[in-house]
């Protein structure tokens, strides 16, 4: 006896449509939706996957890498390589020194040039000094010279009787920073420069005789005495001179800052030892050991300083949760593909205006540090250090590539 056999409807529904994605599959396989039937790869596997595929590249058998990508949103490490290695970090360096000066300096803060003077005028003449009080203000420039002039002129002085003294007192005596080779463009570490020379009080009696004021003085150097009266002050605020230091990387700016901060002690002259202890001091504040690092200079120039992508990495993450410091770093890091010294990188590309960078370069270094939005709307930042590399050319576009590939969705 046979009895009729009942398939739920179910069962039916799912064989037809299998039969119907192997039918599919037979009549054009070279076309067939696989892709979609297969999970999509979760966030941040996926962009793991494309970093270990550039961590393939030949120049790794000649040349080291650290590198650290963190998640500032989820608060995790993203991917990992040689970010405990001591590397030169070349002009990266300079975000050690911009945290270390915003956070101990404050926004608000000036870079001060001072004219003032001492003795008497009588009948137009002063009888007395003009001291020229340096502040290492990078940005004093032919305009700022005018306006010292303008100030004696004011005054109704048409003749200086006395001398013009250059006051440098502001930091130590010496004018290159350790570590510096001797045949680089080095910049002056003086603290009375106008338009980055030190020719200050030479430019400063040939305006005053331009503007037909007799000059009877000598040239001296030496130290502003406590009974003199101001005439003029010039200055430039801390944003003015980190958007050149950073955009530019510009190495004069940054030493102009690295003495600054170390003025933040309150002694004077200023050394370079006093800001190499507050960014130590700073490194240990980010969760760093400072032991575990070597700080020379304030530009990166120095053929001595050492730090490591994880301590970039540590500066990156506490300066983005310090909102009073990261409103002055954000806007002066170079933004790929727009300005600064990645003006001509990443463009075209889905890093192209995300990336906001500083770079770094030496003979056999490239470095990049800063931050970036991913595709998920997390903000990363990131530390890459290539050494020991036949052509700087070979790690920029190595970095260009991670950045990329961290931006692409």
């Amino acid at each position: 006896m046979m009895t009729d056999i009942v398939i739920p409807r179910r069962l039916v529904l799912c064989l037809i449509l299998f039969l119907s994605i192997v039918t599919y599959g037979q009549e054009d396989s070279l076309s067939a939706p696989t892709d979609s039937l297969l999970p999509a790869v979760p966030w941040p596997v996926c962009v793991q996957q494309r970093l270990d595929g550039l961590m393939e590249s030949g120049m790794f058998e000649r040349s080291q890498l650290g590198l650290m990508v963190y998640d500032l949103t989820a608060d995790s490490v993203i991917f990992r390589r040689g970010e405990r290695q001591l590397m030169r970090p070349a002009s990266t360096m300079k975000l050690f020194t911009a945290v270390a000066a915003i956070e101990r300096l404050g926004g608000s803060y000036r870079f001060s040039t001072d004219l003032r003077y001492d003795g008497e005028v009588t009948d137009a003449t002063l009888t007395g000094h003009l001291y020229c009080i340096g502040g290492f203000d990078p940005l004093f420039n032919i305009d700022d010279m005018r306006a010292f002039v303008e100030s004696v002129k004011n005054m109704g002085i048409d003749t200086i009787r006395g001398a013009i003294v250059a006051d440098k007192s502001m930091k130590d005596t010496l004018r290159l920073g350790e570590g510096w080779c001797w045949d680089d463009d080095n910049p002056i570490l003086s603290p009375l420069l106008i338009s980055r020379r030190d020719v200050f009080v030479k430019r400063f009696i040939d305006e005053l005789q331009q503007a037909g004021i007799t000059v009877e003085a000598t040239e001296e150097e030496g130290v502003t005495p406590c009974e003199t009266f101001p005439l003029c002050t010039r200055f430039h605020s801390i944003d003015q001179v980190l958007m050149r230091m950073m955009k530019q990387s510009d190495n004069l700016f940054a030493e102009s800052m690295f003495y600054h901060l170390a003025l933040s002690n309150g002694h004077r002259p200023a050394t370079a030892e006093m800001a190499r202890r507050a960014i130590r001091q700073l490194i240990k504040r980010c969760g760093g050991t400072s032991s575990y690092c070597r700080v020379a200079d304030g530009s990166g120039l120095s053929l001595y300083n050492y730090v490591t992508a994880e301590q970039e990495v540590m500066l990156l993450r506490y300066a983005y949760k310090q909102s009073n410091i990261f409103l002055h770093l954000q806007p002066s890091l170079p933004v790929a593909g727009e300005d600064g010294t990645l003006r001509s990188r990443m463009k075209g590309g889905f890093a192209n205006g995300n990336v906001r960078a500083k770079t770094g370069t030496l003979t056999a270094i490239s470095s990049l540090a800063g931050y970036l939005t991913a595709p998920n709307g997390h903000v990363l930042c990131f530390s890459i250090i290539n050494q020991g590399l036949s052509s700087e050319r070979e790690g920029r576009l190595f970095q260009d590539q991670l950045c990329d590939a961290l931006c692409q969705p």
